[in-house]
């Protein structure tokens, strides 16, 4: 099944500036990321950036780049820019794999993409993973989600959810493993066809309250297929502790 992957990639980050360029092992992260898109077996991979210093250095490791409007609000929209300038059809179907996610298996990315091939209805697919740490589901910073029971997303939240009323009335009595709760994984397949359909449409409230991108789908009655992650993805680069962590560890074999 072909697909692409854009990987959509900002060089002024408020925690750490100019982070796909901050190197991994003597590699700039970007590097990293693209070798994940390469291995997932995409026809196609785009950096999309607005930044030079990320253009050349990706066109130095022989990656493919296109530069995008430096005001676009999300990664989204920045790939709906390139999906528009590429000339893509409808039925296209791109990957979004974020610029931070040098450990992102590249098996996920393929999952994704078969997972929107074959739920025509949805407008995104995305994934989930099991949750078991009580730290984990009261933290703001890990998104958590419930599905119906076709596996379409019914409500993302920074918040416990489901809400367990029972549980949680003692929450100082709360074991530190808990059962039946998922987290996102921030990895998204949509179709380029719905893609101008969305950067047309304002910031919804609970979107805004949340801070959570994919309710604006949800919002405005779009469906969102949630499959559980065939493998767990490693952590994701937010702080110069994260960088930290991953220069220290032993490098894998693909690196």
């Amino acid at each position: 099944m072909n697909f692409k992957v854009v990987i959509p990639a900002r060089y002024g980050s408020t925690r750490l500036p100019g982070k796909p360029l901050l190197k991994i092992h003597g590699q700039p992260m970007i590097q990293h990321v693209h070798r994940r898109a390469v291995e997932s077996g995409a026809e196609q991979i785009i950096v999309a950036t607005d930044d030079q210093r990320i253009a050349d250095c990706v066109r130095g490791f022989g990656g493919e780049v296109c530069l995008t409007d430096p005001g676009h609000r999300s990664g989204t929209d920045r790939i709906a820019e390139v999906s528009k300038q590429y000339g893509w059809a409808e039925d296209e179907i791109i990957v979004n794999l974020q610029g931070d996610e040098p450990d992102m298996p590249s098996a996920l990315l393929h999952q994704v993409a078969v997972d929107m091939d074959r739920h025509p209805d949805a407008v995104i697919t995305t994934l989930a993973a099991e949750l078991c740490e009580r730290a984990q589901l009261f933290d703001p910073n890990v998104v958590k989600l419930v599905t119906d029971a076709r596996g379409y997303a019914l409500y993302f939240s920074r918040a416990p959810i489901p809400w367990d009323r029972d549980a949680f009335a003692d929450l100082e009595a709360m074991p530190g493993q808990v059962q039946g709760y998922r987290r996102h994984i921030g990895l998204y397949a949509y179709r380029a066809g719905f893609l101008p359909r969305y950067i047309q449409w304002q910031p919804a409230p609970l979107e805004l309250v949340e801070s959570l991108e994919q309710l604006r789908v949800l919002w405005h009655g779009e469906r969102i297929h949630v499959s559980d992650a065939a493998q767990i993805p490693g952590q994701g680069v937010d702080t110069q502790q994260d960088l930290d962590l991953l220069n220290q560890r032993e490098p894998s074999t693909a690196d």
